[in-house]
This record gives C-alpha cells, sequence and structure tokens, in this order.
C-alpha cells in the first residue's frame, strides 16, 4: 500500500497542521510505502516572495522531522525537485472537465478572501492529482475539506485511464474522525488565513500569551457550566492532555468552581509539554542543515525513481 501526503510551505505551520497532516503522517509509515513531499510548487499560487518560500520549505522539513518523520520509513522531499509533476499536469489537464474543476470549493473560497484569479489558481486540483497519481498512491491522507481534492483526482484518474487504458491507480482519501478539523482561537477552522492558529515550535512568551487570550463568557468561576464539552480551551486540552485529565477538567468546569483563567493556564502547560522532545529534536535539526538537505535530496532521488516510469507509462498510453 502506498500513502502520499503533501503541505503547502505557506507559512509557519500550527497545531491544525499537525493534527490534520503530520501526525497521520508519522503514524502511517508503520502502514505502508510512505511518500510525503514539500508543496512549493502549490505555494506559487498565493506567495510570490522567493526567499519566504525557501525559508518555508526548511521550516517544514524541519517540522516534519522534529515530529517523527522518520527517513528511513519514507521517501521526503520537496515537490519543485521532482519536474514530473508538471508534465503530468499537463497530460491530465487535457482530460480534466471544466465542469469539474469549477467545482472545487479551494477555488471559490481563495477568490472569496481576495486571492486574484489565476490560472494556477484554478489548476490547483489538477496539479494535486498529478502529485496523487505520479506515484500510483492508494491512500491519500486529508483534511475533510480536502477531500473533494481526492475526490477530483479520482476521477481525472477514471478519465484518463478510460482514454487511454489503465495507466493510474485511483486512490481513497483517508480521514481522521477524531482530529479531522482543529478549531481555532476564535472558534473556527485554525488556518493561517483567519490568523486564529497555535505555533507547533512557537516562542513560550508570544503562546502563552496568545493561549491566555482565548475569549472566555462573563461567568464566574462558581457558576456551573452545563456546556463545558463545548468550551474552545476543553476542545483544544483534548487534544494535548491525557484522556483522564481532559475528563476530569471538563467534569470540573461543568460542576462550577473551576475559572478560566486556571482552564488556560492548564491548557498551555500540556500543549507546551506535549511538545518538549519535538522541540529539543528540532533545535538539534536546525544545528545540522547538511543532513536536513541530504534527507530532501535522497527524498527527491527515490521518488523520481518511482515518477519516471509511471510518468513514460503515461506518456506512452497517449502516443507521446
Amino acid at each position: 500500500m502506498r500513502i502520499l501526503t503533501g503541505i503547502q510551505p505557506s507559512g509557519t505551520l500550527h497545531i491544525g497542521n499537525y493534527f490534520g497532516a503530520i501526525k497521520p503522517a508519522v503514524e502511517l509509515q508503520a502502514r505502508g510505502d510512505a511518500f510525503y513531499f514539500i508543496a512549493d510548487y502549490h505555494s506559487m499560487t498565493t506567495l510570490t516572495d522567493p526567499a519566504k518560500r525557501r525559508e518555508n520549505v526548511l521550516n517544514v522539513a524541519l517540522d516534519f522531522l522534529a515530529c517523527g518523520l522518520d527517513p528511513a520509513r519514507s521517501v521526503f522531499w520537496v515537490q519543485s525537485a521532482v519536474p514530473e509533476v508538471c508534465e503530468l499536469t499537463w497530460l491530465l489537464g487535457t482530460v480534466a472537465p471544466m465542469g469539474l474543476i469549477e467545482r472545487a470549493h479551494s477555488y471559490k473560497d481563495k477568490l472569496a478572501r481576495g486571492f486574484s484569479p489565476s490560472f494556477g489558481l484554478f489548476a490547483y486540483p489538477v496539479l494535486m492529482a498529478a502529485d496523487i497519481l505520479l506515484f500510483n498512491s492508494n491512500i491519500v491522507p486529508v483534511g475533510r475539506d480536502q477531500k473533494q481534492h481526492v475526490e477530483i483526482t479520482r476521477d481525472i484518474a477514471i478519465k484518463f485511464n478510460l482514454a487511454y487504458g489503465e495507466v493510474f491507480t485511483v486512490p481513497e482519501p483517508e480521514i481522521r474522525e477524531d482530529a479531522a478539523t482543529v478549531p481555532g482561537l476564535d472558534g473556527q477552522k485554525m488556518s493561517k488565513s483567519y490568523g486564529n492558529t497555535i505555533d507547533i515550535f512557537g516562542d513560550e512568551k508570544a503562546m502563552r500569551k496568545k493561549i491566555m487570550g482565548i475569549v472566555m463568557d462573563s461567568r464566574t468561576p462558581q457558576e456551573p457550566k452545563p456546556d463545558a464539552d463545548k468550551n474552545l480551551a476543553v476542545q483544544l486540552l483534548r487534544l494535548f492532555a491525557p484522556a483522564g485529565v481532559a475528563k476530569d477538567t471538563e467534569e470540573r468546569l461543568r460542576a462550577g468552581g473551576l475559572g478560566y483563567g486556571d482552564l488556560k493556564k492548564t491548557l498551555f502547560g500540556h500543549y507546551w509539554d506535549y511538545f518538549a522532545a519535538a522541540r529539543a529534536k528540532r533545535a538539534e535539526l536546525a544545528a545540522n542543515l547538511d543532513y536536513v538537505n541530504k534527507v530532501l535530496a535522497d527524498g527527491a532521488a527515490r521518488a523520481r525513481t518511482v515518477a519516471s516510469p509511471i510518468l513514460k507509462k503515461a506518456r506512452e498510453a497517449c502516443g507521446l
């Protein structure tokens, strides 16, 4: 079984990225052939600063490796180091129906947020399809908001196979129901676009200030909170604290007697402790960038040994 996932280097990674992408990717290394890439081509649809892109790529690599990605058990590379994906994007684009691409939620969402329409932004699902199909991926772990892209990939793969023969494996999305969407500091989905994130490796003082700044209602500590399970800090605490601790904290809040300030202090403490080992590992990696760059170069070479014959098969099927 081949598993593939990618993450955009569009900014500092946050805990939504961790629980939605990094943690599942690390766990999936034990289940099959794990292929993971940093999607720098995709980032070009929203980020135009070259220096910032290079910085973000390095930071994403550090974050993944610090959080447990093992180069001995997975293939890890930067998307643009495997240029075969661009040619495959064109081949797939010739069979991708316009109506299918026009229905993509991400394009509409980005236009609604003020992004300028471009071919790259519009064709994002076709490039994503190429990312997946170029490696005959079986499983694609995604957040619920990305499930549509895998469904589009499936449709494109089927269209191509009908036109040119059985070239591509039709992939399946895999969503972790327990952490498909991580709430942000304002209660919306955690997203860099909303400015409501908690960084994985943020500065201690800054992260403490963010968490202590979570807005609560005006009820006093003594008042019972029958809706404690819906409290934002409680929802976040469940991600970091042992199940018993999270449940006990929720019950104390529900019964009355636990102040919101103490609740947020508890949340910060468990969040900070949760990433302690990863922070130490990241500091080691940041001091040895030659190793990090070698991991990415080796990963790209391994990825190309898989991608090249699949692209060759697709080209020949098309008569190229």
